[in-house]
């Protein structure tokens, strides 16, 4: 699934490149954690950026900001919106006294997936895109979002709905837009737990320009005060406990690394706010939110304490007794700022991450220690020797204003994290083997199914296979023009039929015991144009090309970006998205700080133990859409030189599934999806004849559905498959009783690692002889 960190999606945070991103200013002395050799004022000062993103836009000619009602024909009046003209009555209400009234898409959390009872944005735009922002004056409505979701944006939004395509030219960002169409002095109103301080701050000084002023509303949302009662309940979902076969590393011992950090920084604690930081911390995972093993928390962490503040019902007695394990407390989840207030009172001097956590927690931390200074005298002396003895100050506590070290430590993933992500992949392709093979004869059948029920049957597969917990993000089912929506949501009652005569896109993904998968596939069940063949053909090779990348150690993720964009610039094509975002090892799908994208300011080098997707794309509005994604794994490449003494890195896959390049249309006349052949860099690589999909069958019981599936994809194989071979190495699998000579390759048994790109030289043709659960027979020809 596309898209970038969790950070950089928010229109009103920061530069995406900045706010997903960890500054490289650290050094490794630590196992776990990396400590940030910078100094809070400098940090403070590089937080000066736009609002909003600059992205490409691949039109020729200027876009501006028009009405939905001008995107739609059947349009031409505007209709009142009922919830829009309910929240404006409240704007003159005593105690508010605003001009407008900003909704974002975010929780309290600065979560991407929120549990339905804070989508505020959604309620009363009806736009139902996990990024974008609402905002509303007494006399106009708008929205802003990314190019993913410009065409959803346009079927869902009224004609009361201005539509701002972000980062388009023409268009205003939020803040200018506020500063054109309110009167100096006028007053805009957020709801502080929903923005995080960085957003709110630069919000705050990007419209005092215009003597407009930011009102903090702490004790009511607008929105929910017109949802009333038919707002859905906050989740009460049961907390488990993540067993460490899965997390390599217990609680103790991560405590007691960020504790380190804590010291070496002068802070007595941090404040941390992130659904998916805490539940890694703590070897804890929940389902308060849709796709995302995560629970609603906040946790504060002190040099000889912590307390984790979440709704005690979720408690079991095993997740209780693996707390008390760890000396972690329980307190309720909403006294999350009274807690803040009496560490302040005793001068703490905690640690925010000012791009995290929101507003609310920042401003009520920095107003308690304005009174404790007070009650101090002038200079703060701290008189409270628990802090002072443990941090060594002598001045008033003032905050520590830092990224939080604990985004950087889960992205690192431990052999136990890496090993689980390769487990469920095996799980996951084998149910992705079962679903194509059932959908082209379906289609074959000429049986009508549209996308709802194509993801319906995608679930059921996966459903079934051990550890499934849930998909990781709403299945992008799109055939035809409905692909070329990127972030597209198909929905029954108004969704498409899956035409044999389109592409089809589908990214999806799932969440495991023991990992989370995100992978997309496009295909065609029919004869694609040639323009569908050679967009599909680019694609792929800017895919291959990312995927053999080889770069050097502290590279970030922004240099490697061009090599999946190459072929499709060659022709003057684009796409609106990054090429790949971080992966949650069961956790979430979408995380940072690390990315591989267009947005140059993220600086986070890509490391050993990081996962990052690679999904180019190209999409044709009203046409058609095509995106191939794989999830890679960051690992040392073993070169014959080391230039300047450093290491060189590369990528494994985790993705066992193939790219289906090639389409039977009938055994003897099959469709190519690729236009023209990959030279250098073989496609066949990446298509059916994989490695990789070789594995997936080797390690899974093989049904009948999966066997009809490779058959399908091997029947085409008329001539050996160039497949390099790692010398040295020794087969491991069970074999079939050979009887064909050729089957005795002239250097023995070797075994297939997880590359697709080995140097051993020997051609090898697969051939499925007979079936016996994970039995295969296979021969090879000499060279």
């Amino acid at each position: 699934m596309q898209s970038v960190p969790s950070q950089a999606i928010r229109p009103l945070s920061l530069n995406a490149s900045l706010s997903s991103s960890r500054l490289p200013f650290f050094s490794f002395s630590l196992p776990i954690f990396h400590k940030f050799k910078i100094n809070p004022s400098i940090y403070n000062k590089s937080q000066k950026v736009p609002l909003f993103l600059t992205l490409r836009c691949c039109s020729s000619g200027s876009v501006t900001a028009k009405a939905s009602s001008e995107l739609r024909r059947n349009r031409d009046v505007q209709e009142p919106d009922e919830k829009v003209v309910a929240l404006r009555r409240l704007f003159s209400k005593p105690g508010i006294g605003i001009d407008a009234y900003i909704i974002p898409s975010q929780d309290a959390h600065q979560s991407e997936f929120i549990a339905e009872c804070y989508m505020r944005r959604a309620y009363i735009s009806g736009f139902t895109g996990s990024a974008g922002t609402a905002v509303v004056t007494k006399d106009k409505a708008a929205l802003w979002t990314d190019g993913r979701y410009f065409l959803q944006a346009e079927k869902q939004l009224s004609s009361s709905w201005i539509l701002m395509r972000a980062g388009s030219l023409g268009v205003p960002t939020t803040s200018e837009w506020l500063n054109d169409v309110l009167s100096p002095g006028g007053r805009v109103g957020i709801d502080p737990f929903l923005f995080s301080h960085d957003a709110a701050k630069e919000l705050k000084e990007a419209i005092s320009k215009k003597n407009l002023e930011l009102v903090y509303l702490y004790d009511l949302n607008l929105v929910d005060e017109i949802w009333k009662e038919s707002r859905p309940k906050p989740p009460n979902n049961p907390i488990r406990v993540h067993d460490m076969k899965y997390t390599g590393l217990d609680v103790a011992s991560k405590l007691s690394s960020l504790r380190a950090e804590l010291v070496g920084t002068g802070a007595s604690a941090i404040v941390i706010s992130m659904l998916d930081e805490v539940a890694w911390l703590l070897n804890l995972r929940g389902s308060d939110v849709p796709h995302s093993p995560v629970m609603y928390a906040y946790l504060i962490v002190e040099v000889d304490g912590a307390k984790l503040f979440v709704d005690n019902s979720k408690v079991s007695k095993e997740v209780m007794d693996h707390l008390k394990n760890a000396s972690v407390e329980l307190r309720p989840y909403d006294s999350i700022l009274y807690e803040i207030k009496r560490l302040a009172a005793q001068g703490a001097q905690l640690w925010l991450d000012t791009s995290s956590v929101n507003a609310a927690i920042v401003e009520t931390y920095k107003s308690a220690l304005d009174k404790y200074r007070s009650n101090h005298g002038s200079k703060g002396k701290i008189k409270n020797k628990r802090y002072d003895e443990s941090n060594g100050l002598s001045e008033g506590p003032s905050g520590v204003y830092m990224r939080s070290p604990i985004s950087l430590a889960k992205a690192l993933k431990n052999p136990a994290e890496l090993e689980g992500m390769q487990n469920c992949h095996l799980r996951d392709a084998a149910a992705l083997a079962q679903f194509w093979c059932w959908l082209e004869e379906e289609i074959q059948n000429n049986v009508e199914l549209t996308e709802v029920d194509v993801a319906d049957k995608l679930l059921e597969f996966r459903a079934k296979k051990e550890g499934f917990l849930d998909t990781s993000f709403d299945t992008i089912s799109g055939s035809g023009a409905n692909g070329a929506i990127i972030h597209y949501r198909a929905e029954r009652g108004s969704c498409s039929v899956v035409d044999p005569n389109k592409l089809f896109l589908l990214d999806s993904g799932a969440q495991y015991i023991d990992g989370t998968t995100d992978i997309t596939r496009t295909v065609h069940f029919g004869e694609p144009t040639a323009r569908e063949k050679e967009c599909f053909t680019r694609v792929l090779k800017g895919h291959i090309a990312l995927d053999q990348a080889v770069f050097p150690e502290n590279t970030p993720g922004f240099v490697l970006d061009a090599f999946a964009r190459s072929s499709l610039w060659k022709i003057g094509l684009d796409y609106r998205h990054g090429t790949g975002h971080g992966v949650g090892a069961a956790l979430n799908v979408h995380e940072g700080p690390q990315s591989i994208s267009y947005r140059y300011g993220n600086t986070t080098p890509l490391q050993k133990g990081m996962i990052v997707s690679n999904e180019p794309g190209y999409y044709e509005d009203h046409a058609f859409g095509i995106r191939i994604e794989n999830l890679l794994h960051v690992q040392e490449i073993n070169t014959p030189n080391r230039y300047g003494g450093i290491e060189y890195l590369g990528f494994e896959k985790l993705t066992f599934f193939p790219i289906q390049a090639t389409i039977e249309h009938t055994p003897q006349q099959p469709s190519t999806m690729t236009s023209q052949p990959c030279t250098d860099d073989d496609c066949s690589m990446f298509t059916s004849k994989t490695p990789h999909f070789f594995k997936v069958i080797l390690q899974e019981t093989i049904t009948h559905g999966i066997l009809k599936f490779c058959e399908k994809i091997w029947k085409p194989m008329s001539s050996p498959v160039n497949l390099e071979v790692p010398s040295g190495a020794i087969w491991q699998v069970e074999l079939t009783k050979i009887t064909d000579e050729k089957a005795q390759l002239q250097n023995g048994w070797r075994e297939f690692t997880e590359h697709y790109f080995l140097e051993f030289g020997l051609d090898i043709g697969f051939h499925i002889r007979s079936w016996s659960m994970t039995l295969v027979s296979i021969f090879g020809h000499g060279q």
